[in-house]
């Protein structure tokens, strides 16, 4: 009895054991038909759903692109008419400021300088009604003087001093100057206006004569207002260029130096420099006359600062003696 129990008892076992294994694989069978119907239609509709919000997505991108484009074009435009207008702005203050220094020089001129403008405007007359009966209707004078000046030029140069120191405390008294000196020479066939570093003040007439009108005398007044290239305050650069592209044997040329300082190591090499260049003919004349206004900037600082200003008084006043010409040393720089 034991061993058929025994035996009963094993086969019971190994029955339970296959019901469970039975059941296992049926639920793993289960579970894979379940799966193999759900898992496509959920993926599909997700595959769905992210191309919509793809699409989606790329027309909002492509709007907003667009829109970007529109405010880039909007901006442009608007930074290109603040442009203008800042350009316009610019022109206005400067042409504001001209007017200004031009009163200025103008009420100054009425009320110090009325008696010297008159003398001046007699002494340009150089041939009048009796001396044309007199001495015949080609006569000229040969000492054609005012204030000491050669004013026989058809032709004149202007080199100006553009540094700190002219342009901040003497640029307003250089600018009347330079309205007397053009007042002297009522017509001449041409002007030209650089800085001592042989700069053009209006690049379109490099190498050329600015012709000589009313209109073009008040134009050059008043870009000085504002006219302020780089200058080492020497004016050999100038010099050397003004006559090497302007000198004409057919033509009375005259330079104006209007400076202050003299900051160059050599004042004997700029008189050399200016000998080599400048030329004088079968006559003893000089290819062209040298004239220069000292402007007493440096003067107003203390005696141990003065030296640059000292040696322009210095080689002005020898160059424009070996050159034909005359040195004026202001008393005041305002």
């Amino acid at each position: 009895m034991s061993i058929r129990r025994q035996r009963r008892s094993n086969e019971e076992s190994s029955m339970a054991f296959l019901d469970v294994v039975c059941c296992g694989f049926g639920a793993i069978v289960l579970l894979l038909m379940i799966t193999k119907n759900v898992e496509p239609t959920a993926l599909e509709q997700s595959e769905v759903k992210l191309d919509g919000m793809i699409a989606n997505l790329q027309q909002q991108l492509f709007s907003l692109r667009g829109e970007t484009q529109v405010f880039n074009r909007e901006a442009t435009a608007k930074h290109e008419q603040l442009d203008e207008v800042e350009k316009r702005i610019a022109i206005l203050r400067s042409e504001m400021r001209a007017a200004e220094l031009r009163y200025a020089q103008l009420s100054t001129q009425a009320a110090d300088t009325s008696d010297e403008r008159g003398q001046l405007e007699v002494a340009l007359q150089s041939l009048t009604a009796e001396m044309q009966r007199l001495l015949g209707e080609n006569y000229q004078s040969k000492n054609n003087l005012i204030g000491g000046i050669p004013v026989d030029s058809e032709y004149i140069i202007f080199i100006i001093d553009t540094s700190g120191s002219m342009f901040n405390y003497a640029w307003g008294r250089m600018i009347t100057e330079m309205v007397n000196i053009l007042d002297i020479y009522p017509n001449v066939k041409g002007i030209q206006v650089m800085n001592d570093m042989g700069d053009y003040m209006f690049t379109n007439y490099r190498g050329k004569w600015i012709p000589d009108t009313p209109g073009r005398r008040d134009v050059i007044i008043q870009r000085l207002a504002t006219w302020n290239p780089f200058s080492n305050s020497s004016p050999v650069e100038g010099i050397e260029k003004a006559i090497s592209t302007y000198y004409d044997p057919d033509k009375k040329i005259s330079l104006y130096v209007m400076g202050d300082e003299f900051t160059g190591r050599s004042i004997r090499d700029v008189i050399n420099a200016v000998e080599r260049i400048n030329r004088k003919n079968r006559e003893g004349e000089s290819l062209v006359r040298i004239h220069a206004v000292g402007f007493p900037v440096q003067f107003s600082r203390p005696i141990n600062m003065q030296t640059t200003g000292i040696r322009y008084a210095t080689l002005m006043r020898e160059l424009t003696k070996r050159n034909g010409g005359t040195f004026v040393g202001l008393n005041d720089h305002r």
